[in-house]
């Protein structure tokens, strides 16, 4: 007799983007939210909102702040501000495939405030794992 927890349910997600009068410019839509992405000036865009690896990174770094609250609630390890700064790279002198554009390197920074540096590392080493 199997006694692990059910899997938990699957998640969907869905996100609109369509373009607008302004090249480069596109309108994005998750539920009843909207928001802008700007191309590169780079690439003749406007670049004046956040550009999509820019919003890439943004939910990876959310994702990261987020789920270590949620780890540490688990466990009840209190935790102030949880900070995370991401960086990445796209070399593109240097791909990593011929046949898509990806970062070359990506390094994030957690910091957490109220928590020894120990009890960091293992929440930070959970957060990897999911």
């Amino acid at each position: 007799m199997d006694l692990s927890p059910p899997a938990p349910a699957p998640r969907e997600y869905a996100v609109d983007a369509r373009s607008t009068a302004t090249f480069g410019r596109v309108l994005c839509s998750a539920r009843i939210h909207h928001f802008i992405i700007d191309g590169p000036v780079a690439n003749g865009c406007p670049g004046e909102e956040l550009t999509p690896p820019e919003a890439f990174l943004a939910g990876v770094a959310s994702c990261g702040v987020e789920l270590v609250q949620v780890i540490a609630r688990e466990q009840s390890v209190p935790v102030g501000d949880v900070t995370v700064r991401i960086q990445a790279i796209v070399d593109r002198s240097k791909p990593v495939r011929p046949d898509v554009t990806l970062f070359n390197s990506v390094r994030m920074r957690f910091t957490l405030a109220g928590v020894p540096r120990d009890r960091a590392g293992g929440l930070i080493a959970q957060f990897q794992k999911r």
